[in-house]
């Protein structure tokens, strides 16, 4: 953030990594791939390590979240469900029960005590917030309006739960950022952000709550899909209107679906996926 400025750290022909996250030391980045998650030591990023878990049967997305009450992780499978488990692999613990629902993580509360997710029907349909308790247990929705919502995420300082939801959308896929209370997360509480013209998805913050990055898909996009040009847009919490930085890149899917600040809130990590359309 001093610089505006950003660096290739790795770069890979034979994985698809995606979402990145920044581990709590500092040194360490998570991003899945070919189904599992992996570490990337910062001082040699190029030599990732596949992380083993036990317990999971199915394919991990890019939909994992730190646990902030330690060395810990929430991760989404191909399954439908959440489950947590130790950053250095090993054992887990599902946290979803329903079957035939696909539940995508994408916040945690900052006291660890509560997941934020979008909660899908097998059958298909829009995306709806939901919220659970990260022991498990019952589920509660949030109603947001018409079509799909997505993104969820917690404040740092709790007060507030960020997304993204098209129910100001004068097409289809016109997704806008908004906000609610967290201590009352109801419809008519919600607040638009912005107005945009662009789709705009996945608000990130910075611990330090000053600045938030989000992913900013060309007017017309439906959903969040890959390889297309898009922009990281950096703003101010104080004036998200304003931006303070732009990067352009081919990517979407995948590039930032999750938090990557690092600790001291000085840098975000992200993914570009610079081969051409269908290679």
């Amino acid at each position: 953030m001093a610089t505006r400025s950003d660096t290739i750290i790795a770069e890979f022909d034979d994985v698809l990594f995606e979402a990145p996250n920044w581990g709590p030391d500092g040194d360490m980045l998570y991003l899945n791939g070919k189904g599992g998650l992996w570490a990337f030591p910062l001082d040699s990023p190029s030599e990732p390590r596949r992380i083993e878990y036990e317990g999971i049967s199915a394919a991990l997305n890019n939909d994992h979240v730190l646990d902030p009450r330690g060395k810990a992780i929430f991760l989404s499978a191909m399954d439908g469900h959440i489950y947590h488990g130790a950053l250095d692999g090993g054992s887990t613990r599902r946290i979803t029960d329903e079957d035939k629902v696909w539940h995508f993580l994408h916040g945690v509360s900052p006291d660890g005590n509560t997941l934020g997710f979008i909660r899908i029907s097998a059958m298909g349909g829009p995306g709806k917030l939901a919220f659970i308790a990260s022991e498990g247990g019952r589920i509660t929705p949030m109603e947001t309006g018409e079509g799909h919502a997505d993104g969820i995420e917690w404040t740092p300082d709790g007060e507030w739960i960020y997304f993204n939801t098209e129910r100001w959308a004068s097409q289809p896929g016109h997704a806008q950022l908004a906000r609610v209370p967290s201590k009352e997360p109801v419809v008519d509480k919600i607040e638009r952000l912005i107005s945009t013209d662009t789709v705009d998805w996945f608000p990130h913050f910075a611990p330090d709550g000053r600045y938030a990055v989000y992913l900013q898909y060309p007017a017309g996009t439906e959903g969040h899909p890959e390889n297309l040009d898009v922009e990281l847009v950096v703003v101010d919490t104080a004036d998200w209107s304003a931006p303070v930085a732009r990067r352009p890149l081919f990517g979407g899917q995948g590039t930032i679906n999750v938090n990557s600040w690092s600790p001291d809130s000085q840098r975000f990590a992200f993914v570009t996926y610079p081969l051409e359309t269908g290679e």
